[in-house]
């Protein structure tokens, strides 16, 4: 998926479990593991910020877009190829 999920880099700098996180949220331990592990198909807003709010951080330090292989052929790139 395009869309990387950095929670477990917050969580470290924070010191702080899932478990915490989760009730200090207001989600399931299990809910925020589907969107750690970037297996989420969509995340509220609310929960994003309550997300940050918690983790006194902002969406970008939770979330990062990183370009697939499909997108790169699409735009034409040719970064890291080699020319002859």
């Amino acid at each position: 998926m395009p869309i990387a999920v950095d929670i477990d880099v917050m969580l470290a700098k924070r010191k702080m479990s899932v478990g915490e996180l989760a009730e200090r949220v207001g989600i399931t331990p299990a809910n925020l593991a589907v969107l750690k592990n970037g297996r989420a198909k969509a995340v509220r807003f609310s929960t994003l910020a309550a997300l940050c709010e918690v983790l006194e951080c902002q969406p970008g330090d939770l979330l990062r877009w990183e370009e697939t292989e499909e997108a790169e052929e699409a735009s034409g790139s040719t970064a890291g190829s080699t020319v002859a």
